[in-house]
């Protein structure tokens, strides 16, 4: 399980050094295997995941029937658009330049664990979203939200 926030600078090739804290679990999940995507509900993010985690997540999504337009939509955002990356002998991994992009990762990123996953986000496009949460979070609290004891 992966958790925490950690703040990385990309380096000049693109590259996101694993902190040494998941290195074990990644190696120990998927033999050091993962899988990188876009975020499937936020811009500015990307999904990261150990490759057997990342199998569940493809076979559901592709499990969708295709004769619905949000399906399909989902299916080309996560599965059509997902890279296989292996850490090299640094503990860094290549971002694709196209995810890069389109996601908006520059220089400095940050990784969150998010249980079984990482996001990978650009810093300031996550402190803004942090902000408009924070403002909304009152009015967005779900049902099941209003139960948790935190």
């Amino acid at each position: 399980m992966y958790f925490g926030e950690t703040a990385i600078n990309l380096d000049a090739k693109g590259r996101l050094a694993i902190p040494m804290r998941y290195r074990d679990a990644i190696q120990a999940a998927s033999d050091g295997r993962m899988v990188l995507t876009y975020s499937a509900f936020d811009s500015g993010a990307l999904y990261l995941y150990p490759e057997k985690e990342w199998q569940r997540v493809r076979d559901e999504v592709t499990g969708l029937s295709t004769f619905n337009p949000a399906h399909r939509s989902l299916q080309r955002k996560l599965v059509g658009s997902a890279s296989t990356v292996e850490p090299d002998t640094n503990g860094r991994i290549q971002l694709p330049q196209t995810l890069r992009q389109v996601a908006g990762l520059e220089k400095r990123v940050v990784l969150l664990g998010m249980g079984n996953r990482f996001e990978i986000w650009n810093e300031t496009i996550l402190n803004q979203k942090r902000i408009e949460e924070e403002r909304s979070l009152d009015e967005a609290a779900s049902e099941e939200m209003s139960r948790l004891v935190l």
